[in-house]
């Protein structure tokens, strides 16, 4: 399992950032921001492989499920 930022939104902030820095504003002024939305993805086939018990619900509430 591996619970981590979203690229797509991670790299429209950073597209964010550089519109206000092209547009005149100071980048020591910006404020830092957090990531808003975070991945679930799933590998079912390498937890079966090391013998590990995936709860039935986990899967349907999980962004990305690799079988």
């Amino acid at each position: 399992m591996r619970l981590g930022r979203n690229w797509p939104g991670a790299l429209r902030q950073a597209g964010d950032y550089l519109d206000r820095i092209l547009n005149g504003e100071k980048p020591a002024t910006l404020p830092v921001m957090q990531v808003t939305k975070m991945d679930l993805v799933i590998n079912m086939k390498t937890s079966k492989g090391l013998g590990l018990t995936i709860a039935p619900t986990l899967p349907e509430r999980s962004d990305e499920v690799f079988e």
